[in-house]
C-alpha cells in the first residue's frame, strides 16, 4: 500500500528515561518570538539563550520541541499547550525538549514525490524540512528531507532504520516515496545542555 504523505515532526521512540517524559529539559521561548513551535520541530539555542524553531541546515539543533507552559495574558492564567502559537504570553514561555543523545526518533520522509529512504540509506546523515504544524492539534509538519541524505557530519540527524511493522499500516512501505524512518540526534548541543 502506497504511503501518505502526512507530516507528524520528530516523534520520541527511545531514549534513557520512560515514557510519557522521557528525558525532557526545560528552556526558555522569549515570549516576543512570533515564530510558533510544535511539537515534534527542532530547536535552535539562539545567541540570547533562548530557543526557537530551527532552520534547515547544519546548525546544531538544541533538540526536539514537546510543549510548553506560559502565562497568557488574555486568560490571566497557566495555559499548558502542545505548541508555542507565537504570541499570548505575559513573561518567558517554559518550553519542554528532548535532548538526550540517545533519544531516537520516528519521522515521515518527504523531498520527493517519487523516492523514498531506502535500507541502504542506514548509517547516512539527513537534514529536515519545517513543514506545516497544526494550530488544532498542535502537532508538527517537520518531516526528513530525503533530497539530503549524504554523509556530511553537520547534518542534524543519523537515518538508524526503517519502520516496516505493521505490514500495511502508515508509511511502512519502505518501497515508496513518503515511508517512515528511525532517526538519531547526529549534530545535537547536548553536552552543554544535560546539565539543565
Amino acid at each position: 500500500m502506497a504511503n501518505t504523505f502526512a507530516p507528524f515532526g520528530f516523534s520520541q521512540n527511545r531514549g534513557n528515561g520512560s515514557a510519557p517524559t522521557y528525558e525532557q529539559r526545560v528552556r526558555k521561548i522569549a515570549s516576543d518570538n512570533a515564530t510558533a513551535i510544535f511539537a515534534g520541530d527542532p530547536v535552535t539555542t539562539l545567541s540570547t539563550g533562548y530557543i526557537a524553531q530551527s532552520s534547515p541546515g547544519t546548525t546544531q539543533i538544541a533538540g526536539i520541541f514537546v510543549g510548553c507552559k506560559y502565562l497568557s495574558t488574555a486568560l490571566q492564567r497557566t495555559v499548558w499547550s502542545p505548541f508555542w502559537p507565537g504570541s499570548g504570553a505575559t513573561g518567558d514561555v517554559e518550553a519542554y525538549i528532548v535532548n538526550d543523545p540517545n533519544a531516537q526518533f520516528v519521522a515521515q520522509v518527504g523531498g520527493s514525490s517519487s523516492t523514498g529512504i531506502v535500507f541502504a540509506d542506514i548509517g547516512a546523515n539527513v537534514n529536515f524540512a519545517v513543514g506545516t504544524g497544526s494550530t488544532v492539534t498542535g502537532i508538527s509538519g517537520a518531516y526528513v528531507n530525503q533530497t539530503t541524505v549524504n554523509t556530511t557530519a553537520t547534518l542534524p540527524f543519523r537515518i538508524v532504520g526503517l519502520i516496516e511493522n505493521p505490514p500495511g499500516g502508515p508509511g511502512t512501505d519502505s518501497t515508496s516515496a513518503y515511508n517512515w524512518v528511525l532517526v538519531a540526534f547526529n549534530n545535537v548541543d547536548t553536552k552543554s545542555l544535560t546539565g539543565i
